[in-house]
């Protein structure tokens, strides 16, 4: 059984029932989506209702915190309770692009996670261009991080792998494996140990054939590469992989 931990439905032009189809079809049988702004984060809520094996994490990305007050973390409280919540995210922070303040960034951050903490719920992290701050949050509110959290399309290197798992980090890894200059990457993916690796796509962005908009569907094209760079054997890594989803998101059961 293949499972995607992070792609994008809300707002991105897929033609439903058909996508859906095309997904369960690769084999594909849980897909998380993940939230960016609070409307994309109700917007997957509704979709999960209807949808047997997709589920769902509430939050605002980095790039979308301006204007993140209290109405918002109480709307997405609301959200986190629901039983195909899985997770608050993504969540984090993102010095690539001009966009919100750092200091608005961090705020928004340490606020959600300190609402995953209340309610129980592990993260989902977005980390870009950011390795000091983000690590020194981490660190700062460790505490917080009790429920385990996930560096998704992990991209700070081998190098600085360690520091996220001294804190319990897990990592996914997406269509950028496949690319052909991805090699941090490809570092990455075989430093990881492997009870902390996992699957995504980042759908409908980073598919591993250039050009085309990425989609859950490719989930076994991006483990088998996975398998591929850590020499392994296929089958092998696609049962490590759900085994450590359900242990970091234990409501995927």
């Amino acid at each position: 059984m293949y499972i995607d931990i992070h792609a994008h439905f809300a707002d991105e032009g897929y033609a439903f029932p058909a996508e859906w189809e095309r997904v369960r079809t690769a084999g594909v049988s849980r897909v998380v989506l993940a939230g960016d702004t609070l409307a994309h984060s109700a917007w997957h809520a509704e979709f999960c209702q209807g949808h047997e094996g997709a589920y769902f994490t509430a939050g605002v990305h980095p790039s979308e915190a301006e204007g993140f007050g209290q109405q918002t973390l109480d709307e997405l409280a609301r959200l986190g309770g629901q039983g195909k919540c899985i997770a608050v995210g993504e969540i984090g922070l993102d010095y690539h692009y001009s966009g919100p303040e750092k200091s608005v960034q961090r705020a928004a951050f340490v606020a959600q996670l300190e609402l995953a903490h209340r309610l129980g719920l592990p993260v989902q992290i977005h980390s870009r261009d950011c390795f000091a701050d983000m690590i020194a949050i981490l660190n700062e509110h460790k505490e917080l991080l009790k429920n385990g959290f996930l560096m998704h399309c992990y991209s700070h290197g081998a190098q600085n792998m360690e520091e996220f798992l001294r804190l319990g980090g897990y990592f996914s890894f997406g269509g950028v494996a496949c690319f052909k200059n991805a090699k941090n990457v490809w570092e990455s993916v075989r430093a990881c140990p492997a009870d902390r690796i996992l699957s995504e796509t980042d759908s409908p962005y980073l598919s591993p054939f250039r050009g085309e908009k990425n989609s859950p569907a490719n989930i076994p094209v991006i483990v088998r590469r996975l398998a591929e760079l850590r020499g392994e054997d296929e089958e092998r890594l696609q049962h490590q992989i759900w085994e450590n989803a359900l242990r970091l998101f234990p409501k995927l059961m």
